[in-house]
């Protein structure tokens, strides 16, 4: 089935309040775009993605060849328009309609609008109001019946000759696409929507993640011929690190923090010390492939913190590559990292520098 995906990403968002566009704002570790992006080329169902936008210079990631790029119109309904009307080269069956403002509708809900079009020509995800609603018309305040009441969400799908004519045939703005059929008294089918699928409207609406939190520590002997590895550094010293693999306290701190937030065991059941393929392994290779494991399960780093614990060497000079490598290796901005170096006070084997700790606090969040 030719299925194509348009995302509307080229509002003004006024309410927003921010010298970028809303949907150029960070979300859960993505630009709010992406998010609907993402989810379209993951759920294998479109042939053409389409991102509408106020300027294709704002867009640096490279895409897929199915991902289109094409500059909007001043209002959605403008966007619509020349959204609709560019995909009309592709000849596609089915179109579903999105507003890049909603980036937590799930795959599943995708299969379900596609599905229903089989039998139908407009199928659109809503929810009932869980608010009293008002209707305001000049001066005067009147009550609705909360009953009758449906909130329409995005994405909409249609039958893509049906929505191709409704809008080339249209002259009014609209809110939605559905407008287009309900102006008409055409049969819409509506399916149930996501309570989670909410649209981005002020810089509020980002504040709310659950997160999760995971502790991780380590501690290695410092002794004469072994190379010291910090957060993936080789740190010239006398001293190095005694363990199974390159024994890199801070690396490891943080795989057994992700790994306690994300509730996947710990290092050692992971990367087994008898294990002779983890022989001096580097600590930076097996970070990756924790990542690559925490992001199977849709786990994504909101901060990392460290505390270096030792007496020598001096972690302040080191400080700023040490981020770099963990930013690199983690997929995050090195704004989520923050790196303190603590002494013991030449107090116990730390400080008679007969050995080297680091404990790492981090929180992660779900992709819904």
């Amino acid at each position: 089935m030719n299925n194509c995906f348009i995302i509307l990403a080229s509002g003004q968002s006024k309410r927003f309040k921010s010298k970028s566009p809303k949907q150029f704002n960070f979300y859960k570790n993505k630009l709010i775009y992406e998010h609907s992006i993402d989810k379209a080329i993951n759920s294998k169902l479109f042939k053409q993605i389409i991102l509408v936008v106020k300027s294709k210079s704002l867009i640096k990631k490279r895409y897929p060849k199915l991902v289109k790029i094409i500059k909007g119109g001043k209002e959605r309904s403008n966007s619509s328009f020349i959204g609709i009307n560019y995909a009309k080269k592709f000849n596609p069956t089915n179109i579903l309609i999105h507003d890049a403002a909603r980036p937590n509708f799930s795959i599943n809900l995708l299969n379900r609008l596609i599905k229903n079009l089989k039998n139908h020509k407009a199928v659109i995800p809503f929810l009932m109001s869980n608010d009293s609603i008002k209707y305001a018309f000049k001066k005067s305040i009147y009550n609705t019946l909360k009953k009758n009441l449906i909130l329409t969400q995005t994405p909409q799908a249609f039958r893509f000759k049906d929505l191709y004519l409704l809008t080339n045939n249209n002259k009014k703005k609209i809110q939605d696409e559905s407008s287009l059929f309900i102006e008409k008294n055409l049969k819409i089918k509506f399916i149930n929507g996501e309570t989670k699928n909410s649209k981005i409207t002020h810089k509020d609406d980002l504040n709310y993640l659950k997160m999760n939190y995971g502790i991780g520590f380590d501690v290695h002997r410092l002794v004469r011929k072994r190379k010291l590895y910090l957060a993936g550094l080789n740190i010239k010293s006398s001293l190095g690190t005694l363990g199974h693999s390159d024994g890199d306290p801070v690396l490891h701190s943080i795989i057994d923090a992700l790994l306690g937030a994300c509730k996947m065991g710990d290092i050692g059941e992971m990367f087994s010390d008898r294990s002779k393929k983890f022989k001096d392994i580097r600590s930076t290779i097996l970070l990756q492939q924790v990542i690559k494991k925490i992001e199977l399960k849709d786990y994504y780093i909101n901060n990392i913190d460290i505390n270096i614990i030792t007496q020598t060497p001096k972690i302040n000079k080191y400080k700023k590559k040490m981020i770099e490598n963990i930013s690199k290796i983690c997929k995050i901005s090195k704004d989520q990292i923050n790196i303190k170096g603590k002494t013991t006070e030449k107090l116990g084997i730390i400080g008679k520098e007969k050995a080297i700790a680091c404990e790492v606090i981090a929180s992660v969040s779900k992709y819904d």
